[in-house]
């Protein structure tokens, strides 16, 4: 059996090794039109700021790896141009030298991940604009940013002790991960940055209150945001600077400029073979990773799968997702039944320390599909025992089904970024395998004061969802008061900070003696800061006979609704 693999890094380098360890006997061909394979790009913004020194530490693999260990014929700088599915031959054409040769194959698979988006904008094509998705692009990024021009010469070039550096400006353009990463590193390269986003939020997976918390973090840390407002063109200026303009008519100028507008799959080639693409754009398979044709298979960023809680077709650019499709592939050629489970987006990023991270879906999807069996709590928990030193608050947003307590989604920002990434990795588990919040209740998992609390974020969570729908808690929202008397139960101390409007200031201490101030005959809502003691005080008013509901996250997500 012969299989070609038409690209060398997540996927197809995933497929090859896989399906070499299960079948000895076959001939495999993997080619890439780059200069390397597997290679881990997700490290590239980190090789760009010195995060991670050496480019070499960036090749997980080199072509003579796969040769020697796996007896695998790589062919770097070699690009499939065409399929010929009737004769079941691939066009490959050598980059350096253009000659062509068709490849026969049993078996096919397609692994070409995806492109940036590059924009038609004037000027997008001026020396200073790169995008970061290849270890040659890191290696320009570092050359221009070390490159001597007039604006560094003199004083700075000196060997000696500087003590006045020219200011040097980065404009990256996207919001997504690489732009983020992007502007992380190119602030802690000491660029003054400017990130800019076309939509009103940066990380669009995350719900627009969540992202609030990711844009005041990386404010704080000095990248300087402006949202709802694109990219319009790019000018050369002296010295080999730019200036970035606006859809709204602002201009930023810049010593480099990043462009980070996502990626769109590569889906040329199986296009031009008449394979069947999906609704999102995305190659069409299904679970097995087969295409419209039993021969050819597909991997990676380039090819659609299910989302794992809506069913929909969806796009998910991963390394994980990849690394496990490529796999599959290999034992389906193999002859064993495997299938995906399609995706849930599982993804975190890191940012100065901090970090953003979720699982399933968003509330903005449900909304988008009309499903309206749900709801969310907001919670703000400490990373660790709260009197263990260096203790910090996580953001976190549950969504879970009414009906049965179904875990759907979870969203989790803070500045413990590895007690972020624990969090959101131990509920996408738990959505994985199909969890109530009733299981998160009962979930047993490691404590020490230094790691986390007896009763975990993972377990709070489990268990203010649990009480919502035992109506232990009725619970309600911002935005929807509907005429409700709003009671506070926070010290007056804390309302000097920040108040609401109309609402009345009874002290939690107090409530059980000042009942008679309240009304019987409306709704009231409860108010904290983080909602704890309005639950303490929702218990005291419907054990009394009141119509009592706490407002979901306190003044704390109060601040997040309101930006």
């Amino acid at each position: 059996m012969k299989v070609v693999i038409v690209g060398g890094v997540a996927g197809g380098a995933s497929c090859a090794a896989r399906l070499r360890r299960l079948d000895e006997q076959a001939q495999i061909v993997m080619v890439e039109r780059g200069p390397y394979v597997s290679y881990a790009n997700c490290g590239l913004p980190y090789h760009v700021s010195g995060v991670i020194e050496q480019e070499s530490a960036l090749l997980v693999a080199s072509p003579q790896l796969f040769r020697t260990n796996f007896n695998i014929d790589v062919r770097t700088g070699c690009e499939a141009i065409a399929i010929s599915r009737a004769d079941k031959t691939v066009a490959l054409r050598d980059v350096a030298t253009g000659d062509v040769v068709h490849e026969p194959y049993d078996k096919l698979v397609l692994a070409p991940g995806a492109a940036s988006v590059r924009p038609r904008l004037p000027g997008v094509d001026l020396p200073g604009i790169f995008e970061v998705r290849t270890v040659p692009d890191a290696r320009a990024i570092r050359a221009w940013l070390n490159r001597e021009t007039g604006a560094l010469a003199g004083m700075y070039s000196y060997s000696g002790t500087q003590f006045v550096k020219p200011e040097r400006r980065a404009v990256v353009i996207g919001g997504g991960f690489i732009g983020l990463e992007m502007a992380e590193n190119l602030a802690h390269a000491g660029l003054d940055v400017t990130l800019l986003e076309m939509q009103d939020q940066v990380l669009a997976p995350l719900d627009p209150e969540m992202a609030r918390l990711v844009e005041e973090h990386l404010g704080r840390h000095g990248v300087r945001l402006v949202l709802a407002d694109g990219v319009a063109a790019f000018r050369a200026v002296a010295g080999e600077s730019l200036e970035v303009d606006t859809i709204s008519g602002r201009t930023f100028p810049a010593d480099i400029a990043i462009l980070a507008l996502g990626v769109r799959p590569d889906t040329t080639l199986a296009r031009a073979a008449g394979l069947a693409v999906g609704p999102r754009g995305g190659i069409k398979v299904d679970d097995s990773m087969h295409t419209s044709d039993p021969h050819i298979l597909a991997v990676g960023d380039a090819v659609e799968v299910a989302d794992y809680v809506t069913g929909e077709a969806s796009l998910v650019a991963l390394a994980g997702p990849a690394n496990r499709q490529g796999r599959i592939a290999a034992d389906v050629i193999a002859g064993r039944p495997s299938r995906f489970r399609g995706s849930q987006g599982t993804s975190i990023i890191g940012l100065f320390g901090a970090a953003a991270a979720w699982t399933g879906v968003s509330e903005k999807t449900l909304q988008r599909r009309g499903d309206t069996d749900y709801e969310k709590i907001y919670l703000f928990p400490n990373s660790r025992a709260g009197y263990y030193p260096g203790a910090k608050m996580l953001g976190m947003k549950v969504l879970f089904r009414r009906s049965d307590g179904r875990l759907l989604g979870v969203q989790a920002f803070g500045e413990d970024g590895p007690a972020v990434d624990k969090r959101i990795s131990t509920l996408a588990m738990a959505l994985q395998m199909g969890a109530t919040v009733y299981d998160l209740e009962e979930a047993e998992l490691c404590y020490a004061p230094q790691f986390g609390s007896a009763k975990d974020p993972v377990n709070f969570a489990g268990m203010v969802a649990a009480d919502v729908l035992r109506g232990d808690m009725p619970l309600t929202h911002w935005g929807v008061e509907d005429g409700a008397f709003l009671l506070d139960v926070r010290q007056p101390v804390e309302l000097t900070v920040e108040h609401v409007q109309g609402a009345v200031n009874i002290p939690l201490g107090e409530l059980r003696q000042r009942l008679g101030e309240l009304p019987r005959d409306r709704d009231i809502h409860v108010i904290c800061r983080s909602a704890q003691r309005a639950y303490y005080a929702t218990r005291i008013l419907i054990q009394n006979g009141f119509r009592a509901r706490n407002i979901s996250g306190g003044m704390l997500s109060r601040a997040l609704s309101t930006g």
